[in-house]
């Protein structure tokens, strides 16, 4: 590309002053020489020398006139261009001036034709689109209250849409975002010929393997009538398995001996009923022996009925039915079913987990309330967890009587028929194999109904619901180019972006300082994912001084337990993939995180290059320069830390890009060849 423009502030001045310094210079001279020559005097040799020194004076003002009048209002012109090719929506800060304020009536009209065009052509997109975006919210609503895990692939296996629950369920996992390789998630061999072998008309394929020391059954279906995407749901199949391996392992195992006494016991009954009531020696001891023998095996087998009957009980606690549940969720949950009008239970105590089927017990102590009510009070109750050994005691509080055996035992008998099968209470009582007894209180004044519970060893109450993400899907990355094809020739567009930042402990890298803090974040299809990020704090193994803490914010306290550099590059470089790295002045931040020996063999984007290539005439190319220019905000705390100066920079590659494409700068290649004419060597060390 050619960079024809407005040269550099620095040089017009230095030439300018060149120019007048070397006319006055002159000037004094010839007017020296013509002075001793002609010794003129009065007028005639104030004349000599003012006439002498006219050029260089001329010059100097002129330039003054045009740096004032006409350079200065086309920096400000150009920056302003600039600003509303990358954003044609933010403000017009810097009128024409100088000369040029002419101009503003005209360009404040363009500019507002411009506005009002792209205002039109927003409304009518918005209005043919309402109905799809109105449907499309709809479905992606479900889609995030869906608790199975799911995720959507193209042909080329990257991740186009996955939900919430596959986020919690891949938690940790940094192969998990929009445009990321499936076998990034994923690491078998097998994935590839499982993936090829499905059926084109979406019949399902169910694939079992492991990930991050779990099983996983995987469910995989080809989308019909689509260009070759992939819907992939999961579940956790290690605990199947290990029940498997476990309790009903052991049942099996025990089923051999089972039989064999079952059989012996029943062939000495049938020996034994062969006898002849006639006594004789023989008989007497052959009877003797067949009674033993049937004690003896009666023994072993009641034995094994009660380990069969502790094993199921086990299998039963440890179904996938019983589920941990916050008490005060659930003491709410059923406050809602018994009355939603008004408030009938208050919990009270200490909140904590334990263990349980939610409807089940919902449904069972709505039973209680109902068919007990003759016995119950009707002006509320209390709900508190009591912490013992191995369980939690549930228990349902209210002034008055405990209730009698004959009334909790008639209840037990009660049939649940708002549960599937109608069982009764005392099935989930054996559900949860637990027991259920009323008793008074010591202060003669309430009464309780106690029901034992398994414990948990979870600890805090559950996480806030995070709202919903903007960026769990997009259908776009099906039409990029194929991964594999030549990342020259790609459009800037379509690649896929990891911007990152540090903050070190100074700037001295190669005497010793290094990484304290590491940010990045993602950009797929032009588009920035504002919570694919990566954010670690790095123990650098030495004091961080105080004149870096005044910059950054970020003590030694702050890095105390953190990782080291050598642990977090690693997590690091999973994250970044086959992404193309992105930074603001980037020789400063692949200088830090190299320290370790790490060879990073990507190719990286500098913001700063770019733009000093775009507008070579214009002062001011670091980050805070860069953001007023384009009307980018740091959020409040963020500048100097490594995620907010990483995402800015990202916002700032967005700005820069339709500048880059009115250039006709499209490709990666070309993008290179500018950034490699702008490099200046006295700016290495910038931040």
């Amino acid at each position: 590309m050619s960079r024809r423009g407005l040269p550099k502030r620095q040089r017009l001045i230095g030439l300018w002053l060149l120019l007048s310094g070397v006319s006055l210079l002159g000037g004094a001279i010839f007017a020296t020489w013509l002075d001793a020559h002609l010794a003129p005097s009065g007028l005639a040799r104030l004349t000599l020398w003012l006439g002498s020194f006219s050029g260089g004076a001329t010059i100097f003002l002129v330039g003054l006139v045009l740096e004032r009048r006409l350079f200065t209002p086309l920096r400000q012109l150009q920056a302003q261009l600039a600003r509303l090719v990358a954003n044609p929506d933010a403000r017009d800060d810097h009128p024409p001036k100088g000369w040029l304020k002419s101009l503003e009536p005209d360009l404040r009209r363009v500019h507002d034709y411009w506005r009002e065009d792209r205002r039109r052509l927003a409304t009518a997109h918005a209005e043919g689109a309402r109905s799809a975006a109105r449907i499309r919210q709809e479905l992606e609503t479900l889609l995030q209250l869906l608790e199975t895990p799911l995720i959507l692939c193209d042909h080329h296996r990257r991740l186009m849409l996955y939900n919430q629950a596959a986020e919690e369920f891949f938690n940790g996992n940094t192969g998990l975002g929009l445009g990321k390789r499936l076998e990034s998630l994923l690491p078998t061999s097998s994935l590839q010929h499982t993936l090829n072998q499905l059926p084109q008309d979406g019949a399902p394929r169910e694939w079992l393997t492991a990930c991050d020391n779990r099983w996983l059954k995987i469910i995989l279906r080809r989308v019909p009538d689509r260009h070759g995407e992939i819907l992939l749901t999961f579940s956790d199949a290690t605990a199947s398995w290990s029940n498997e391996m476990g309790a009903r392992a052991q049942l099996a195992d025990m089923l051999i001996p089972l039989r064999q006494h079952s059989a012996s016991l029943i062939c000495a009954a049938d020996a034994l009923s062969q006898l002849r009531p006639q006594s004789n020696a023989n008989n007497d001891l052959l009877r003797q022996r067949l009674e033993r023998m049937i004690q003896e095996e009666g023994a072993i087998l009641g034995d094994n009925v009660a380990r069969i009957g502790s094993l199921l009980d086990d299998m039963q606690q440890q179904g996938e039915r019983l589920t941990p549940l916050w008490s005060n969720d659930f003491w709410q949950a059923l406050d809602e079913r018994l009355d939603p009008e008004h408030r009938l239970i208050t919990p009270v105590g200490v909140p904590t987990w334990f263990k349980g089927d939610a409807p089940a017990l919902m449904a069972m102590f709505d039973s209680l309330v109902k068919h007990l009510n003759t016995h119950l009070p009707d002006n509320g109750f209390e709900g508190e967890i009591s912490q013992g050994n191995k369980y939690i005691y549930l228990d349902l509080i209210w002034r008055g009587k405990a209730l009698t055996e004959h009334a909790l035992s008639q209840w037990r008998q009660h049939q649940l028929a708002s549960l599937p099968l109608m069982p009764k209470v005392a099935d989930v009582l054996r559900q949860h194999a637990s027991e259920v007894w009323s008793l008074n209180d010591a202060d003669g004044i309430h009464a309780r109904l106690r029901l034992p519970l398994p414990a948990m060893e979870r600890e805090g109450a559950p996480r806030d619901a995070a709202p919903p993400r903007p960026e769990f899907h997009d259908f776009g990355i099906a039409d990029l180019p194929p991964p594999d094809e030549a990342l020259a020739g790609r459009p800037l567009r379509s690649l896929d972006i990891v911007s990152f930042d540090t903050e070190t402990t100074g700037l001295e890298l190669r005497r010793g300082d290094t990484v304290i803090s590491l940010g990045a974040c993602r950009i797929v299809n032009a588009r920035l994912l504002a919570s694919d990020v990566f954010d670690q704090k790095v123990d650098p193994q030495r004091p961080i001084p105080a004149a870096s803490t005044t910059i950054h914010g970020i003590t030694d306290a702050d890095v105390k337990g953190a990782p080291t550099l050598d642990s977090v590059l690693p997590r690091f470089l999973d994250y970044v993939g086959e992404s193309v790295l992105l930074a603001h002045n980037a020789d400063f931040d692949l200088l830090a995180i190299s320290q370790k020996g790490i060879d990073l063999e990507l190719p990286v984007i500098d913001t700063l290059l770019i733009s000093r290539a775009l507008d070579e005439a214009l002062e001011g190319h670091d980050l805070d320069s860069l953001a007023q220019r384009y009307d980018l905000t740091f959020p409040p705390g963020t500048r100097h830390t490594a995620l907010g100066d990483a995402q800015v920079t990202a916002e700032l590659w967005l700005a820069l890009l339709p500048r880059l494409e009115a250039r006709g700068i499209d490709s990666f290649e070309q993008l290179l060849a500018l950034q490699a004419s702008a490099v200046d060597r006295q700016d290495a060390n910038a931040k």
